[in-house]
């Protein structure tokens, strides 16, 4: 497969799955569902795609979606420091939180893959733009 179409469909599963953390993170009371909250995540979203589906394979579509796979993996980072996931947290020992744990599992996962990929991508470009 070739390497623009796999970082196209990590990227998408990893907004995807950023979106879906960000509502299991508003549940469960660690972040605050306010406006803030709202625009901040529209905007780095709107970014993020426009990277992903506009300046595909272009050098500063493959900086976008390096920043922010990188950015990513903060995210399982900190919770798994005992930010909601660690043995001390208010979700250990309950049920019904597989799919938020999980959830970071893969946003660890596709996080580092993409942020490979995007280097990849940056590393196989051209240097020089030929007139």
């Amino acid at each position: 497969m070739k390497n623009s179409v796999m970082l196209t469909i990590t990227s998408l599963l990893l907004l995807l799955f950023l979106t879906f953390h960000l509502a299991g993170d508003i549940v469960y009371g660690w972040e605050p569902g306010g406006l803030t909250n709202l625009v901040v995540m529209v905007v780095v979203s709107v970014v993020w795609l426009y990277g992903i589906l506009v300046l595909a394979e272009r050098r500063s579509g493959y900086i976008i979606m390096l920043l922010l796979s990188l950015f990513s993996l903060v995210v399982p980072y900190v919770h798994m420091r005992g930010k909601g996931v660690g043995v001390t947290s208010r979700l250990a020992n309950t049920n019904g939180h597989l799919f938020f744990v999980w959830t970071l599992l893969a946003i660890g996962v596709l996080g580092l893959f993409s942020a490979i990929l995007s280097a990849r991508g940056l590393w196989s470009l051209p240097w020089r733009r030929s007139r």
